[in-house]
């Protein structure tokens, strides 16, 4: 079955009545992802792994990566861990303007396009658009109009249109790309202010983005491109930010959920569901939220899973002064602490509390550090420290006692990657338990 089948019978399945669903990993963290693709071999299941529009995009973003770029990186780790690419589904997030909204929208927008280009051009054949910003020449003192994003959006669907049929035309098993739209889409990343309000999209707004974006559609000549619009992002009540996670509650979204029974053909997709407890996904699936985005609570568990490994090493080299310790902890907030651009903001209060948020906050800044060489030579450094001994269960259980009690069981190897990725997937089983069946 193909991507694009896999996700159209996902919905049918969700109008059915049967509660399914898949987790959308937003990441470009290869253990991360490697984590993803060896959970999933385990119930041989479909993966959806999204890169960003600032994070990889024609300029390289802040991963150094253009969007063909990320598919080689992607089907790399693939074929490491013997998975199989025919079962990944590759998602460009918040594919618009997003990372030129200070500039007018004549340029903001060519720059969108030639983004969405890259993208299906590459192979990714799940698109979100995202126009939902304002840019630099919009009245900055209000929502942007309805009609305006979608107009916006229509453009942008043009250009994939364009892309996929010059794809189709060199490769014609190329997977034509399914849309997911909608105005109300949260900060990538989780809120800036715990004090930040959360407002429930109105069913009225959502009934009025859909027959919006239907319009522009039509108006631009992709009547049957809007068939393969899936999806409508909204927001049904949940977000997090340093210290605090807005918990789903069904009866809160009931009046939204309702309303999506209406259209046939179209499930929500819910972004910053992460660190929702596992029966509140579960919950989000039954009521149509069918797609749950989930990013930062992946390289959080990734960032406990290292602190974990590096307390272990400086026990076990305390009295070896000839190994040179990979000091991850040390190194990682010292090299935020001189290159603040990517926390600063995002954490607020006095000096204690933004030293606490650099480590331990839930938007987990951390994420933007780990790839640089600085700090990636002291992770190879911890997993070579680790690799060269023979580590104590002991050890284990103090800091990993969920891997503990699995390599008790015979489920785990004790090696650091395993540990680090095992960590991971601890996060992970939450979506599993929350979109299958």
């Amino acid at each position: 079955m193909c991507s694009k089948h896999y996700l159209k019978a996902l919905v049918e399945q969700q109008k059915k009545g049967v509660p399914r669903g898949i987790y959308s990993a937003c990441s470009a963290n290869e253990y991360v992802i490697e984590a993803v693709m060896e959970r999933a071999l385990k119930d041989n299941e479909y993966i959806l792994i999204e890169a960003t529009a600032n994070q990889v995009n024609q300029f390289g973003g802040y991963t150094g990566m253009k969007p063909a770029d990320f598919r080689d990186f992607v089907y790399s780790l693939a074929r490491k861990v013997n998975f199989p690419v025919d079962k990944i589904i590759l998602g460009g997030d918040h594919l618009g303007p997003l990372t030129w909204k200070n500039e007018p929208a004549a340029s903001a927008m060519q720059k969108s396009q030639e983004l969405i280009k890259q993208y299906v051009m590459a192979g990714f054949n799940k698109i979100h658009i995202d126009t939902s910003m304002n840019l630099a020449d919009d009245p900055q003192n209000c929502q942007i109009d309805t009609a305006v994003i979608a107009e916006r959006g229509a453009m942008l669907c043009k250009e994939s249109e364009i892309a996929f049929a010059k794809l189709q035309a060199v490769n014609p098993r190329a997977v034509h790309p399914v849309y997911i739209v909608g105005s109300e889409v949260p900060i990538p990343g989780g809120s800036q202010e715990a004090e930040e309000g959360l407002h429930i999209t109105k069913a009225l707004d959502f009934e009025n983005t859909v027959a919006a974006f239907k319009e522009a559609f039509q108006l631009h000549g992709l009547a049957n491109a809007w068939n393969n619009v899936i999806g409508v992002v909204v927001q049904p009540g949940v977000e997090f930010g340093d210290e605090t996670i807005h918990e789903y509650s069904r009866s809160a979204a009931q009046e939204l959920t309702q309303a999506l029974k209406k259209y046939p053909g179209i499930i929500f997709e819910g972004h910053s569901t992460d660190y929702q407890t596992p029966q509140a996904l579960k919950e989000m699936v039954e009521d149509g939220i069918a797609i749950l985005k989930v990013g930062p609570a992946l390289t959080f568990a990734m960032r406990e899973g290292l602190f974990a490994l590096r307390h272990m090493e400086a026990e076990l080299f305390r009295y070896r002064p000839e190994i040179e310790q990979s000091q991850f902890i040390e190194v990682l907030d010292s090299f935020m602490v001189r290159n603040p651009e990517n926390w600063r903001m995002h954490y607020y209060g006095d000096s204690a509390k933004i030293r606490y948020a650099r480590k331990y906050s839930f938007s987990d800044r951390c994420r933007y550090y780990v790839p640089v060489p600085e700090v990636k030579d002291s992770i190879n450094r911890l997993v070579m420290n680790l690799s060269s001994v023979d580590i104590p269960l002991t050890l284990i259980n103090q800091f990993m006692p969920i891997q503990y009690n699995k390599i008790r069981s015979g489920l785990l190897k004790k090696d650091p990657e395993n540990l680090l990725k095992d960590r991971i997937i601890n996060c992970i089983d939450d979506y599993m338990y929350a979109t299958k069946l």
